[in-house]
């Protein structure tokens, strides 16, 4: 089992990588010493898929588990349902020896992780990544969260798991549309800081997805690069903002169609295009690189630009942003492949970006 481990001190942990690592889950969980009790949670998707055979797993190594399953998609990452699960453990008795194991995507690990990071005032938790997103970059680094009416990811903790447990047979069931979601978070690695990398995704494109030797290869590699930047920089004061690279328009994106137009994937895909656009404009990207860029985004499925989205409320989540200092706007731009940094913009860049979004679609 291929194992690459997050560096941060006491809290250093491992992310284990195997096809098939589902059925070991018991047996790392015992090697961990996550204690008798552990509350899974999951959604309703996934617990049809794997909810059995994941508690079959915990039970096996001797565990009281209890399965906690919430409705699939973003409206589960709210206050509402952080107080129905709050209860569902304080009813259950969950005490501060309890673990609990998110099994899902990219919403079910930040719902749980942030369950995980108050509930007691902090108990252990451990991430298994059912999706392409979340096993390449929602699983990896602590950041947990829920959404809040003015925008997204607004309430939450850093909390890292104890491990997670990254099996890529679990993406033979994700909907090919999932699957393409999460390639725009691949996609984001090689152009902050692996050109290499992009070049690999450039020539390879066409079915990486369905050879499993090279899907495991993005994986790894896309993993490899997450661990190293959260390694360095825990808490996001640095180098782990690059990893925002499209994040911000795609969070305003995601929250002006109320989370019912984009996946989270898909929206990162637009952002990407709209922060490289304001690169080229004001940063100094190539023309050569801006059309490198454009083209593999392109080359990435996903619902056309919404003409219905008007500009005035997307501008209000962009200005609700975590990384909004003194009314600054700041976003991540590119100089070149690898050369990434953040950068405050005037409220007319995004403008003239999101009319190119426009014209884009």
């Amino acid at each position: 089992m291929k194992t690459i481990r997050v560096e941060l001190d006491e809290r250093s942990y491992p992310i284990y990588i195997e096809a098939g690592a589902l059925e070991k889950l018991g047996q790392i969980c015992s090697e961990h010493r996550l204690g008798p009790r552990v509350a899974l949670i999951t959604d309703k998707t996934v617990e049809k898929l794997y909810g059995s055979q994941t508690l079959a797993q915990l039970r096996s190594a001797g565990v009281d588990a209890q399965l906690i399953p919430v409705p699939p998609g973003e409206s589960s990452k709210s206050l509402e349902w952080l107080d129905r699960l709050y209860t569902r453990l304080l009813w259950a008795g969950f005490d501060r020896d309890a673990t609990i194991v998110a099994l899902g995507g990219g919403v079910v690990g930040d719902l749980a992780g942030f369950v995980a990071a108050t509930y007691l005032r902090g108990v252990r938790w451990v991430q298994v990544p059912t999706t392409l997103l979340a096993q390449v970059d929602a699983a990896i680094g602590g950041k947990t969260g829920i959404n809040h009416r003015f925008g997204k990811n607004l309430i939450g903790a850093f909390h890292q798991p104890q491990f997670v447990l990254t099996d890529p047979e679990l993406l033979q069931t994700l909907p090919e549309r999932q699957r393409f979601a999460g390639l725009a978070e691949v996609i984001k690695y090689g152009l902050i800081h692996d050109e290499r990398f992009f070049t690999q995704l450039e020539t390879t494109w066409d079915g990486c997805l369905e050879d499993r030797k090279r899907s495991s290869t993005i994986i790894e590699r896309s993993i490899e690069i997450k661990s190293e930047i959260v390694s360095r920089d825990e808490r996001e004061v640095a180098s782990r903002a690059l990893l925002n690279f499209g994040h911000t328009i795609g969070h305003a994106l995601e929250a002006a169609t109320k989370y019912q137009h984009f996946l989270h994937g898909e929206a990162v895909a637009w952002g990407m295009l709209a922060e490289a656009y304001i690169s080229y404009k004001k940063q100094g990207l190539t023309a050569q690189d801006f059309e490198r860029i454009a083209a593999l985004l392109r080359r990435l499925p996903r619902p056309a630009f919404p003409p219905s989205l008007e500009m005035e409320p997307f501008l209000e989540y962009i200005h609700r942003d975590k990384k909004a200092r003194h009314k600054q706007i700041w976003l991540v731009l590119l100089q070149g492949f690898g050369k990434a940094a953040l950068s405050g913009v005037m409220e007319v860049d995004i403008r003239e970006a999101f009319e190119y979004l426009r014209a884009s679609s």
